[in-house]
């Protein structure tokens, strides 16, 4: 009798210890996680204006910020297999409606940052063969890089805009699909297409394109940047306070001196 109490208190104290290393294995990862950067995944057309805006955000004594940028869909998708990201920013509504639908983030958290303009752009030096946006199906023109119409943003916005000025048909057979509205300016930089259509905020300063068109906002569908803090962040009010400092004046100077408008100015464009 006496071993098999003895036996009892072991197990009862054995038991004992492995909750408490679970509790402080549960209460080390909480500690590792708060003490991780914060993850914003953004529109690749961002990269320039983020990044500046990020090491005001660092030199403010905010948790260090580690941005993924690359093509929305791209992350989109990342985020839905489980990628550790607090903050998403896409390029367009659909995105983050894809985000909201599988799960990732909650509609009440979205909020509309900022908005872009599409421009036609050809290699430094170099012009269309004619009034644009007719001349983009002249002959002379053998290659319009755009991001690939079937996902990426920019190039859906670029397709619809060429569908609404009914250049979409003349101009489908020489589209080069590209992997993000950077990868469709490269294009044209490189003269391996002889225009491209993408932000205005891409190709601003660029000494290597021109802009030969600036497609009236009007014409082109609405251009809008949401961004939202995701369920499963590992730093929900680093997150929050983030999206707010996107928002503060000292940013939306920064954001109008890149190209960028508010959604309000764009609308009345």
């Amino acid at each position: 009798m006496r071993t098999s109490r003895l036996r009892r208190l072991c197990a009862a104290a054995l038991a004992g210890v492995c909750v408490l290393a679970g509790a402080c294995d549960t209460a080390s990862r909480r500690e590792a996680a708060q003490e991780g950067p914060l993850r914003v995944a953004a529109a690749v057309s961002l990269t320039d204006v983020l990044t500046g805006v990020g090491r005001r955000w660092d030199a403010a004594g905010n948790p260090n910020v580690e941005f993924n940028f690359a093509a929305s869909n791209v992350l989109a998708r990342q985020i839905l297999e489980g990628a550790p990201v607090d903050v998403f920013i896409s390029a367009d509504e659909a995105q983050m409606d894809r985000v909201i639908s599988g799960g990732s983030a909650d509609t009440p958290d979205r909020v509309i940052l900022f908005t872009n303009q599409l421009v036609v752009v050809v290699p430094s030096g170099h012009a269309l063969p004619g009034p644009p946006p007719d001349s983009l199906a002249d002959n002379a023109v053998k290659r319009v890089a755009i991001g690939d119409p079937q996902g990426v943003p920019a190039g859906v916005y670029a397709k619809s805009w060429l569908e609404r000025v009914g250049l979409w048909r003349r101009i489908e057979p020489k589209i080069v699909p590209s992997a993000s509205v950077r990868a469709a300016l490269v294009a044209v930089e490189a003269s391996n297409a002889d225009a491209g259509v993408v932000y205005r905020t891409d190709a601003r300063g660029d000494a290597k394109v021109t802009v030969a068109y600036e497609v009236p906002i009007a014409d082109a569908p609405a251009i809008l940047y949401p961004g939202a803090v995701l369920k499963h962040a590992a730093h929900p009010e680093a997150a929050r306070k983030f999206i707010a400092f996107l928002q503060s004046a000292a940013s939306r100077e920064t954001f109008a001196a890149s190209g960028f408008l508010e959604p309000d100015t764009a609308a009345a464009r």
